[in-house]
């Protein structure tokens, strides 16, 4: 009986080539779009790889400096004293890195200029973030100490200095300054890794950062265990209160929180100030926006499907006065429909793959790696399936309950 309903529906889509051609894109273009979004959303928030133990990790990003009774306040990333004075010794924290952003510079080689990016970190950094080293190594604590003018640069930047030749051994000069290539690492699009060039802090120019309170550091605390994070957090808080600047008469009072990469991510577009970073109402919001792209074409589907089991009322006239049982010709239709969102699922596996692998081949999204994910794709493909059927119950009941004598006359 599977086989008859099998090569029924063929021929079925095959007739009505418009209707299947809709109904196939609607579900293509849900799934396509629902894999791409996840695959970026989860690059940046859940990301494998040089950050895979981000769940392991948070990171102080912006310190809130006040002067209590003026109202007045600055924001701006951590200075290294902070770092060094009141993050280093934290108890809870397995590992604490400092790590500058990623800046802007220019790599002279004769007469031809590249513009890169450049960020300093210490040692801790290279122990939480996990790079893959394709040449030499990374930085350690001796070069660190040692202050030493040494450089790792990522895959791409090797390639584009030196072409045709080993990295590693050459001399670099970046930003006025000149760094021996210890290193290269795969390339990554992260928020804490993104970069062409690391060098350690200790090459800064001048020593004034180890002064600073504020700056342009990024804390990075790697817990034991995942379990970890609600603890560190806590001890954060309670170092920002024990802070103390250099002169109180200008800042006397200190703000700042430690947050997941999704934490991060919230604080910035909400402003929030407190513990509560938001997270939670960023979270949903985009499921809830995500689950309305679902339901437009969802929605489109059930009328599509509707109007297509419709327009059959003569040939199911047709097939009830040659016996068919009412539960047979609902069964029909509910497989065609079931036919179809698994063909449109299997279709959209494959435009994703295509749209994923040109996404990073075109260098649209420098360094940019994604992977699919088949847990959401399940997911997508459950949610349009069960439309289709919802879609097609009713429909396909009514029709197949009809009246022969009027099914072949058309009325429904």
């Amino acid at each position: 009986m599977l086989r008859n309903y099998l090569l029924t529906a063929f021929k079925v889509f095959m007739r009505r080539k418009l209707f299947t051609a809709i109904n196939l894109a609607c579900i293509m273009l849900t799934l396509v779009v629902l894999l791409v979004v996840t695959a970026l959303l989860q690059n940046a928030f859940q990301p494998s790889g040089v950050e895979g133990r981000s769940n392991r990790y948070l990171q102080v990003h912006m310190l809130e400096s006040r002067l209590a009774g003026e109202h007045k306040v600055r924001r701006s990333p951590l200075g290294y004293k902070l770092i060094e004075k009141y993050l280093k010794p934290m108890k809870t924290a397995q590992l604490v890195a400092a790590v500058t952003g990623p800046e802007d510079v220019s790599v002279y080689q004769g007469d031809r200029v590249s513009q890169l990016l450049l960020r300093r970190a210490d040692a801790e950094y290279w122990q939480i973030l996990d790079f893959k080293v394709l040449a030499g190594r990374v930085l350690n604590a001796d070069d660190m100490a040692q202050g030493r003018m040494a450089a790792v640069i990522n895959e791409s930047s090797a390639r584009k200095l030196f072409p045709g030749t080993a990295a590693v051994g050459q001399k670099i000069n970046a930003g006025g300054q000149v760094f021996e290539v210890v290193g290269v690492v795969e390339d990554a699009l992260q928020l804490n890794a993104l970069s062409d060039i690391w060098a350690p802090i200790t090459t800064f120019p001048s020593s004034e950062y180890r002064t600073q309170m504020s700056g342009e550091f990024t804390a990075l605390l790697l817990g034991r265990t995942e379990a970890d994070l609600p603890l560190i957090q806590q001890e954060v808080e309670r170092i920002a209160r024990s802070v103390q600047f250099d002169d109180p008469r200008e800042w006397n009072s200190a703000r700042f929180w430690a947050d997941t990469k999704l934490g991060l991510f919230s604080r910035m577009v909400t402003q929030s100030e407190g513990a509560d970073s938001g997270s939670a109402m960023v979270l949903a919001v985009i499921s809830v926006l995500m689950l309305l792209f679902m339901l437009l074409p969802a929605l489109n589907l059930v009328n599509l499907n509707m109007g297509r089991i419709m327009e059959r009322s003569s040939e199911i006239g047709v097939r009830k006065a040659f016996g068919a049982t009412s539960a047979q010709l609902a069964g029909q239709l509910l497989l065609e429909n079931v036919l179809l969102c698994l063909a449109g699922g299997a279709l959209s596996l494959l435009c994703t793959w295509g749209v994923l692998a040109w996404l990073e081949a075109s260098a649209l999204i420098p360094y940019l790696k994604v992977q699919l994910n088949f847990t959401v794709f399940a997911y997508g493909l459950l949610v349009t399936i069960v439309f289709g059927l919802l879609s097609g119950v009713a429909p396909a009941w009514k029709m197949s309950r009809l009246d022969p004598v009027h099914a072949l006359k058309g009325a429904a």
